[in-house]
């Protein structure tokens, strides 16, 4: 195969030259009437042949492919600012260009037209961007186990889903902003911001402070260690701090999710799935076990979202109108788990639920690395200023809108009658996981200065809810063998996070030469503002990247996380009717292990400078609130009702629903339930 490719290379390469040469070798043969001799051959090259050719490359087969791998794109998502150390970087690389003497390059000559005046040429800048993006899971998985040769009626879990409706309402009720809805509208925007500012200030907490001018929140607890029903508000201008909020109390280090997690048993997944395959049989010695191990519960509802905005940032922002900015945080969870374990069962000693409220407001200053020139130079000349400046116009408004809600709806009710086996047994009718994942990297452009007509709306939100009802019920028959049930070790998980990079003193009064810039830019003139140009905050550069928008700049993140979890187990355990596999059986039952988690973070990079002009007036408001509500519901467990075909079959149809009443009966003639017929299938044709 080898010496073939390369017969086939050689014939395209070299043998065209023979191919030519036997051509008109032949031809004039044959011009003279004879034909080629055996011994006639081609004019030895001794040219050629003196020479000793040698490589030391080795001569591999022939492949035609052209392979290529990319590089490696690896994002530490370790790192507390997730994507943003990534785009840190990206920014430190422009800032260096953007000190570089790059006026040949980027700012293009002006070519005037004798006769006529210059004009300042004018390039498009960044259009809106607006995302909205809905993650939705419902799940109704109620299981039926019978491991009896008894007949057992099903349960009614309808009472499960009115429960948890009626606790998400209640945690709606102490969670504001669930309240607002979607919306790409300019209009809507500004109404939902005013509203919040209108709600904050009307907040006690938004005029109390400490004595070292700090908000002064206020903490109610009705509950006990057992039951930790409180109530956290807080509000203020900025709530940005280095200590995290925890369930109402701040500490200077929040718990870890990895370290919380509980314990899922039989329904976690393998490590490595690969080597969890494996076609080699395994072998047991000492004969059949007895053990019965279910878990019922062990189910895990994440909602996880991480928002990097970048959208358009600048080293200088001059903003003619009003600058709002709104940080706002609310979360809030309900559970019920009150279990009621009887009989031979032993309650395992495992942990309560445990429920977190983790909030965090963070505020830093980017470090572009000293890339930064200042007015004065150590080499004592007199500083660079820029010389000339590219201009790029947006007409209208300029929206980056990230709206992203996230719910899961989930029921996990099984109703099992257990016994022993008499061998080794496992089963799960939990252990369901639900996902929502949502990302967003929004790598904008970066400006040198910013100039917005209008208004400024910064506003990030974050509301999170989470929902448990896990009321197990658990019974044994007498005379069956001893079974060890755990129903707790729940973990309710709401993490929230709001880091602002840019610091909350950058603004400062609008000079003159600003306003006399946005004249220029609107009337095309050409000639950069004096003013302008020796701006200290340029100090260094060549040429100036300049972007103004004439309307107002909306930059909007919202984040909406609900997950909702219904786990009521109903376990009945008998005595087998085979009398050997009762002695010596090991069950083990798990309705508790159950995760609802929330994760968000928002990363917003209001500037990558020191300074913000503002012409208008600046409103600044921040608010937490965090709630978490324990309800103890002793709601029994019925039995499930007939259908309405049973219910009209053996209802008494008397006079009276023919009388004119309102009530009305529906005979569905013989139908039957299949556990109502009789086992024999021949008995119909026995009798």
């Amino acid at each position: 195969m080898h010496t073939e490719k390369l017969s086939e290379i050689i014939a395209h390469f070299i043998g065209l030259f023979d191919t030519a040469t036997e051509e008109a070798k032949m031809r004039n043969a044959y011009a003279e009437g004879s034909r080629p001799t055996e011994d006639s051959a081609l004019p030895h090259d001794e040219e050629a042949a003196a020479q000793k050719f040698a490589s030391d490359l080795e001569l591999k087969d022939y492949d035609p492919s052209a392979p290529y791998r990319s590089l490696a794109y690896d994002i530490n998502f370790a790192h507390p600012r997730f994507l943003g150390h990534a785009f840190e970087e990206s920014i430190a690389k422009l800032n260096e260009l953007a000190h570089r003497d790059l006026t040949g390059l980027h700012f293009t000559p002006q070519i005037t037209v004798p006769g006529e005046d210059p004009l300042l040429p004018i390039y498009a800048g960044p259009g809106s961007m607006i995302a909205h993006v809905s993650q939705i899971n419902i799940l109704y998985d109620d299981d039926f186990l019978n491991l009896s040769d008894q007949q057992v009626d099903p349960r009614d879990t309808s009472f499960v889903t009115m429960k948890l409706i009626e606790y998400e309402e209640k945690a709606e009720a102490l969670s504001p902003l669930q309240e607002i809805h979607r919306t790409d509208n300019a209009e809507a925007l500004t109404k939902i911001a005013d509203s919040m500012h209108d709600y904050i200030r009307s907040m006690p907490e938004a005029s109390d402070q400490t004595p070292d001018g700090q908000p002064q929140p206020t903490f109610v607890s009705d509950g006990d260690a057992d039951s930790p029903t409180y109530l956290y508000k807080s509000a203020g201008d900025d709530l940005s701090s280095p200590s995290y909020i925890v369930n109402g109390v701040a500490t200077t280090t929040a718990p870890v999710l990895d370290d919380m997690m509980p314990d899922r048993g039989i329904a976690k997944p393998p490590a490595d799935l690969e080597d969890s395959k494996s076609d080699t049989p395994q072998e047991e010695h000492g004969g059949p076990g007895n053990t019965l191990d279910i878990a019922a519960g062990a189910n895990v509802l994440a909602n996880i979202v991480q928002i990097t905005d970048t959208s358009v940032i600048s080293s200088v922002t001059a903003v003619m109108g009003n600058y709002h900015q709104i940080d706002a945080i609310t979360q809030s969870y309900i559970y019920s788990d009150h279990d009621d374990f009887g009989g031979v069962f032993n309650k395992s000693q495992s942990a309560a639920t445990v429920a977190n409220n983790i909030a965090s407001f963070q505020r830093s200053v980017y470090d572009d690395g000293g890339s930064q020139h200042s007015a004065s130079t150590d080499d004592g000349h007199d500083p660079t200023f820029p010389t000339a400046w590219r201009v790029s116009v947006v007409n209208g408004d300029v929206s980056f809108v990230n709206w992203i809600e996230q719910y899961h709806f989930i029921n996990d009710n099984d109703t099992m009658t257990i016994t022993a086996t008499g061998t080794d047994a496992t089963v799960l009718t939990g252990g369901n996981s639900a996902v929502n994942f949502a990302s967003m990297f929004g790598i904008g452009m970066q400006y040198d200065l910013v100039i917005v007509g209008g208004n400024v709306l910064d506003m990030n939100v974050i509301s999170q809810i989470s929902v448990l009802y896990d009321n197990d019920w658990a019974r044994g028959q007498d005379g069956a063998p001893g079974a060890t049930i755990q129903g707790g070790n729940n973990l309710i998980w709401n993490l929230a996070e709001i880091h602002n990079v840019g610091a909350n003193d950058r603004f400062q009064a609008m000079p003159d030469y600003m306003a006399a810039t946005q004249k220029a830019i609107e009337e095309r003139d050409p000639s950069m503002p004096e003013g302008l140009a020796h701006d200290a905050n340029f100090a260094g550069y060549a040429g100036l990247n300049v972007l103004y928008i004439t309307g107002n700049l909306y930059d909007v993140n919202v984040i909406k996380q609900v997950s909702i979890l219904g786990d009521s187990d109903d376990v009945t355990h008998v005595i087998s009717s085979i009398a050997q596999n009762n002695q010596n059986a090991t069950i083990h039952v798990d309705t508790g292990s159950n995760a609802v988690v929330n994760i968000a973070q928002i990363m917003d990079y209001d500037t990558i400078g020191h300074t913000t002009y503002l012409n208008g007036q600046l409103y600044s408001d921040a608010i937490l609130i965090q709630s978490g509500l324990v309800e103890h519901d002793t709601t029994q467990p019925q039995q499930a009702p007939l259908a309405n075909e049973a219910i009209a079959f053996l209802g008494n149809d008397s006079d009276q629903h023919a009388s004119g009443s309102d009530d009305v009966t529906i005979n569905g003639g013989h139908d039957y339930a299949w556990h109502l017929t009789h086992p024999d299938v021949m008995q119909g044709v026995t009798a």
